[in-house]
This record gives structure tokens, sequence and C-alpha cells, in this order.
């Protein structure tokens, strides 16, 4: 077994863990009952929640998806399009579908 990642909780190493498995990369993860106890234990690599893969030949693949998750996550949004509210004007970003404002739906604008 090897550690291929540490996560920022338990809800980014599971949905990791599902990201690698839909690859067919078998792998753990270990540590998320130590997130409970931030404040007590300092967060650091080795008490966040990890993911460790089975099989040590499939390192080299884990890292590719791992890697494409990391550039996904950095991606930067703010070129992304956006919509004007008609009922407020208020802008908002494309994958909303209320104003963020006034609640209106974007398929009424």
């Amino acid at each position: 077994m090897v550690q291929v990642y540490s996560a920022e909780n338990p809800t980014e190493a599971h949905y990791l863990k599902g990201l690698l498995e839909s690859q067919g990369i078998q792998c753990d993860v270990r540590g998320e009952s130590l997130f409970g106890a931030r404040g007590e234990l300092p967060i650091t690599t080795e008490t966040a929640p990890s993911l460790w893969i089975f099989d040590n030949s499939k390192l080299m693949e884990a890292r590719a998806v791992i890697k494409d998750y990391e550039n996904l996550k950095k991606k930067d949004t703010s070129d992304q399009p956006t919509w004007k509210c008609s009922s407020c004007g208020e802008e908002s970003e494309i994958q909303f579908t209320e104003c963020w404002n006034c609640l209106k739906s974007r398929m009424n604008t």
C-alpha cells in the first residue's frame, strides 16, 4: 500500500476515492476519524484524511487522476460567462439557476 493523497477533509478524500475506483484503482481512506479532533490535534498531512492505494503498480495512474482533480480545483472561473437578472439587474455566475440577490429563476429572466 502507498499513500497517494492527503485531503483537506473526509468529503474530499471520499470524492477522490470514488474517482480512483472509477478508474479501476482500489483504494482506502485512512485517518478520517482524526478530522473530528481538529483543534485538539494539529492538522498536518499525517493527521488529515489520506488516500492509500492497494496496488503499488497503479501509482502513476493514481497520480494522474489526482493531478487532473487538482487542476480542476485550481481552475480560475473568473472568465466564465455570467447572466443578468431581469428583475434586479444583478449578475450571477452561469452555474447558478437563481439570482443570488432576489432569488428569481434564471429561466424567467
